[in-house]
């Protein structure tokens, strides 16, 4: 019998704020990460890339008006880090909750000089685990802030992007960088879905050839992991409406053009987890119903063959009583017991008997279509 294939489920052991705590409070966890910290600056002619040791001395990096800045933060490890956002660039304190705290649904919020939203990461790392991470972004007139506390992405496309120069993603500003992110982000799952969709069109043909027991297990894995996308991108998609009737002067009319067709993927997303669903829910329902099939033909064997033996049963029963004809002590005959009990040739004659009802059995199920 085949084994269930590993689909890990990574447990987030996210820490929820206590009832009654105070609102704006800063999280750090203590498995943080030692913050990354990336300024992607860039215009139609330049792309430099910096590293800084801190953040410190980035607003004084991000005042040339004619060039677009990425700030490109991993790991969350600095709580001076967030006093200095707070403190310089005004982000406000309930924002940097919502971005340490990665539990976060997807969501767009508008706070006047600058906008924030949240998206979540889906990709398959190597073993082919779910990965669902926060990517939170702070939107302002010339530069994207982006938060992230691991250091594994899914957005190498983008950057190359940005390196390369070629298309909209040099020109159209930083609200269309938030942008292309996020539908880099859309894309991914694409590209889970259609490996999910690959797995559950080999669990069907498995299903067909051998059932198992290990597809029940594999096909309820992948449905759970359908739920958790499911969860995501209904979110995803209202927040890209959000983003479209926004009157927010940050996101330009170039950059809408493009988001409603990332809110189109989105619904293609959601479509598709909806169909992946009830295919997965088709395949447990298969399964089982192969298996009670089986065990229906099982139970029908057995009832044949007990049917066939209860009268062979019944006559082994009769003459295995005992009840001789004659009293072995005194002679005496009694007329009321078994005459057959010393018949010459009586146990073959009782044999061609029950072998004759057997026959008689076996060719009456044949003609009800028992055996079929």
């Amino acid at each position: 019998m085949a084994k269930p294939r590993k689909h890990k489920h990574k447990k987030h052991n996210y820490t929820i704020p206590l009832p009654g705590s105070s609102p704006g409070l800063v999280y750090i966890d203590e498995h943080s990460l030692k913050p990354i910290i990336k300024l992607h600056a860039y215009n139609p002619d330049v792309y430099e890339v910096t590293e800084l040791s801190d953040i410190n001395k980035l607003k004084q990096l991000i005042t040339d008006d004619a060039k677009t800045y990425w700030v490109e933060i991993k790991g969350f490890d600095s709580l001076k880090m967030f006093e200095i956002l707070n403190e310089e660039f005004g982000v406000n304190k309930l924002v940097l909750e919502d971005i340490t705290r990665t539990y976060q649904r997807p969501k767009y919020e508008e706070y006047g000089s600058y906008d924030f939203a949240v998206s979540r990461m889906l990709y398959l790392d190597e073993e082919n685990s779910l990965e669902n991470e926060q990517l939170s972004f702070v939107l302002t007139k010339n530069a994207l802030f982006t938060f992230q506390d691991k250091y594994e992405d899914c957005l190498d496309a983008v950057r190359k992007r940005l390196e390369i120069g070629k298309g909209t993603i040099r020109t159209g500003g930083s609200s269309y960088l938030m942008y292309a992110l996020m539908d880099m982000i859309v894309d991914e799952y694409f590209s889970v879905l259609g490996f999910w969709s690959g797995e559950l069109d080999d669990i069907e043909d498995r299903l067909l050839d051998k059932p198992e027991r290990s597809i029940m297990f594999d096909t309820q894995s992948i449905k759970r992991q359908l739920i958790t996308v499911r969860r995501i991108a209904w979110p995803e998609r209202d927040k890209m409406n959000d983003m479209l009737r926004s009157d927010s002067p940050l996101i330009t009319d170039q950059t809408k053009m493009f988001l409603r067709d990332a809110y189109d993927h989105c619904i293609q997303i959601i479509d598709m987890v909806e169909s992946l669903k009830e295919i997965s829910a088709s395949n447990i329902d298969m399964y089982l119903s192969i298996i009670s099939n089986r065990m229906n033909e099982i139970m029908k064997v057995l009832t044949i063959i007990s049917s066939i033996f209860i009268p062979l049963t019944f006559i082994a029963g009769i003459y295995g009583m005992n009840f001789s004809r004659e009293d072995p002590v005194t002679g005496k005959v009694l007329p009321q017991n078994m005459p057959e009990l010393y018949q010459e040739h009586g146990y073959l004659y009782t044999m061609i008997v029950m072998g004759i009802i057997a026959v008689v059995q076996v060719v009456y199920f044949w003609r009800k279509g028992w055996f079929k």
